[in-house]
């Protein structure tokens, strides 16, 4: 049944359908990493005047709403790809292609980060090797696993997962039992403080908490190889944000508590980005430091970049199959069933950016800030798409699915946007830019974009013809 999903709109199954819904919960949950907090814990901390656990909330809130018109969309459109597919059907292939190009910037530069991050934590923890040396070791056993098969992949992140979650339970079991034990002050601050509150000040760091949201969407990227079909997807990725945003809130409130320096936090920042390991050792001394510091290096370096690469290399394989990117990337490997170019050239870019972002001090921020700023710019679109595809062209009644919801995710999204990092919003822009020089480059050699299948894709509105014949 399933398997005849992608006849309609002219595409062959050529991957293989082997996940599962516990698969797809497993690869979202690694995506988003249980633990990913920690990592910029800090910086969230300081951008919001103390108020982190508010700044995960109102993440979650937000995409909620978000995750809600994924939902739509999937079930309209059961393909890899995602906003691009989407945008492009729902509404025009050009428009499609902008949104792939936005959401590149995001999907592209995610693995390198995470590989960055892993290895400068490593390090720290291993002094004698260099950065280089772990960058490439995470790259080459990630490339390695993708390349075998999504059942490899599967597998490995599930493992990732459980010894994640564990990490998780002790902090959480030894940061309760230090606050009931006096070392910390038991307070709502970090939902609310009075002396720091203001909605500017929250959307700003709603804008760089919502690193640690990413990954949900990337399951709608594997819907070309979910059992079930499109409304499996769309469960796991409900799912996956809920249970991830509660663990959020629930490890960014403790940590709060234990700060043991707020105010210079506030003051000065975390540049070496150990905040959150800081208030581990108060909670429970330096092995509890250690452990959640070599978690949080490991998660991002092996589970939570190898889901990024697979969803990347989706990305690619699914543009690059419409000929909106070179060819070669759309090659699946006949033994494994996985687009092996798209996979390896994902594998390649991320070596490189992270080698060179290596060298430079502002690196992991700088490409934090642009990651998140083409993410939520795709998000953006995605409700534009939910509206025209559903209310407008397919004249749904359904105002409250194919409206309220959309246009409240938006809401709150673009606020978001208009107070993210300035560096971010230029960049941003310049990439969207350089975007329209390539939309304009394919028309001028007669390769517009061009989507098959798109007559099925009205599904609402042919009935209505039919009906009034």
């Amino acid at each position: 049944m399933y398997e005849n999903e992608l006849s309609r709109y002219g595409y062959q199954q050529q991957l293989s359908r082997q996940l599962r819904f516990r698969d797809l919960l497993a690869y979202g949950l690694v995506y988003m990493v249980p633990i990913a907090p920690m990592a910029i814990f800090g910086s969230v901390y300081a951008t919001s005047g103390g108020m982190v656990a508010l700044a995960y909330a109102i993440g979650v809130a937000a995409l909620v709403f978000t995750a809600f018109s994924y939902a739509q969309m999937v079930r309209a459109f059961p393909m890899s790809g995602s906003v691009y597919n989407y945008a492009g059907r729902g509404i025009s292939p050009p428009v499609g292609f902008l949104a792939g190009w936005v959401i590149l910037l995001d999907y592209v530069l995610v693995p390198g980060l995470l590989y960055l991050v892993a290895s400068v934590a490593m390090h720290a923890t291993v002094p004698a090797v260099p950065v280089w040396v772990w960058l490439l070791g995470f790259v080459a056993v990630n490339t390695v696993v993708n390349s075998v098969g999504i059942r490899m992949t599967a597998m490995v992140t599930r493992v990732m997962l459980v010894a994640e979650l564990l990490v998780l339970a002790v902090f959480l079991a030894v940061a309760g039992w230090a606050l009931a034990s006096g070392k910390g002050p038991f307070s709502w601050d970090a939902f609310y403080d009075a002396d720091t509150f203001g909605w500017p000040v929250v959307a700003g760091a709603v804008s760089i908490a919502v690193l640690s949201f990413l990954g949900f969407d990337g399951i709608s990227m594997l819907a070309e190889e979910a059992r079930g079909g499109s409304r499996q997807v769309g469960r796991a990725m409900a799912a996956v944000l809920v249970v991830a945003g509660v663990l959020f809130i629930a490890q960014t409130w403790l940590a709060a508590m234990l700060v043991p320096d707020p105010g210079g936090l506030l003051t000065d920042g975390d540049p070496s980005g150990t905040a959150f390991y800081d208030a581990a050792e108060v909670a429970g001394g330096s092995w509890l430091a250690t452990v959640c510091a070599v978690a949080t290096a490991i998660a991002w370096g092996l589970p939570n970049s190898m889901v990024a690469q697979v969803a990347t290399s989706r990305l690619l394989y699914a543009m690059a199959r419409d000929r909106q990117l070179p060819a070669f990337l759309a090659r699946v490997s006949i033994r494994r069933s996985v687009p092996v170019n798209a996979t390896l050239l994902t594998g390649v870019v991320s070596l490189a950016l992270g080698l060179y972002m290596a060298t430079r001090a502002d690196g992991i921020t700088v490409l934090s800030s642009l990651i998140n700023f083409g993410a939520m710019v795709a998000f953006l679109v995605l409700h534009v798409t939910v509206v025209v595809h559903h209310l407008i062209r397919g004249r749904s009644g359904n105002w409250w699915a194919h409206l309220v919801m959309p246009a409240v995710g938006f809401a709150i999204l673009a606020y978001v946007v208009v107070h993210a990092n300035i560096a971010a919003q230029r960049v941003g822009v310049a990439w969207l830019g350089l975007g329209v020089l390539v939309l304009a480059g394919l028309y001028a050699t007669g390769r517009r974009p061009t989507l098959s299948g798109l007559a099925p894709a009205r599904p609402q509105a042919d009935r209505r013809d039919v009906e009034r014949v």
